[in-house]
């Protein structure tokens, strides 16, 4: 299948590519950058590091949205250290970014392929996205799927009382996607703080014998600090990679298809994904919402993957 994966990346996100880079079920077709977990420009230099750890610095990397649609740009430092990068050093990149901004490329490459032959991995705020969708309607109907790692139900937020990150950061963005008609299948915060990146899980992937199990265990024991002080357990939730994980191994989740629509009203709910789980509006079914996953299944394919490095 061919992806693009939409990302500001965070170690998660990196982790995120390098299971999309290895996996053969998989053909990335480039990397597009976007302000959320760390600005534009250090996200982009961290997507051109992972290209490189990965050994395909020839995927396109495309510089995006250096801020939210209509709110001022929100960051996630305090989850993921200055650079998003934190906890494992690697060298500057020695490739660049594409010239070609990231929206163009998502219109490009997705007008340029058979209806439906393109799913897009939308693993940041989803501000690139949605001026894709502005700018060429025809995308409405030409991307085969947009799978999310964004929002929540049981789980309700993150980043403030009721929101999860990604949706929080560009909350005008998220709605204009989820009312896109594209199919979406959307990994909330439900299905994420299930995988619990515990000591033993990290140390699994340390004993890698290669160069990117190691530098991922590292980037993961940095990310989960803040979540391990803040729920007192020996990691936290691991979120992004999901996107890559259901797409190899759909089997591994649960969820239905349910109307899920975003708060931009209220600064009390601001990004507040209103899951109709049970069916109560008669609005359209517009996300496969998924609540659950089959946990340790889901870390053994993350370990055979990046055993393949």
């Amino acid at each position: 299948m061919k992806i693009i994966i939409d990302t500001d990346p965070g170690q998660d996100d990196a982790l995120t590519i390098l299971l999309a880079l290895v996996s053969p079920e998989i053909e990335l077709l480039g990397v597009t950058t976007v302000s959320g977990n760390v600005d534009v420009d250090q996200a982009t230099i961290n997507a051109l590091k992972t290209m490189e750890l990965g050994g395909r610095p020839d995927i396109p990397v495309c510089r995006g949205a250096e801020r939210p649609l209509l709110r001022a740009p929100v960051n996630a430092t305090h989850v993921h250290g200055r650079t998003g990068f934190e906890g494992a050093d690697l060298p500057e990149p020695v490739t660049v970014a594409s010239p070609e901004h990231a929206v163009d490329f998502l219109i490009r490459s997705v007008m340029e392929n058979p209806v439906g032959a393109i799913t897009i991995c939308a693993i940041g705020p989803m501000t690139n996205l949605a001026l894709a969708l502005s700018r060429e309607p025809a995308l409405r109907t030409r991307i085969g799927r947009i799978v999310t790692m964004s929002g929540a139900f049981s789980e309700v937020g993150n980043i403030t009382p009721s929101a999860e990150f990604n949706i929080y950061v560009d909350p005008h963005a998220a709605a204009i996607v989820l009312e896109s008609g594209v199919p979406i299948t959307m990994l909330p915060l439900d299905v994420t703080h299930t995988l619990h990146t515990s000591a033993a899980r990290m140390a699994r992937l340390a004993a890698i014998p290669n160069r990117v199990g190691p530098v991922v265990a590292d980037w993961l024991r940095f990310e989960k600090r803040f979540e391990a002080n803040k729920y007192g357990t020996d990691g936290g939730p691991l979120h992004d990679p999901n996107t890559v994980l259901w797409l190899l191994k759909p089997d591994l989740y649960r969820g239905r298809e349910v109307n899920v629509r975003v708060e931009t009203g209220s600064e009390l709910t601001m990004g507040m994904t209103v899951v109709d789980w049970w069916g109560i509006s008669d609005l359209p079914k517009n996300v496969m919402f998924l609540r659950k996953c089959e946990v340790d299944a889901a870390y053994d394919l993350i370990a055979e993957r990046l055993a393949r490095f």
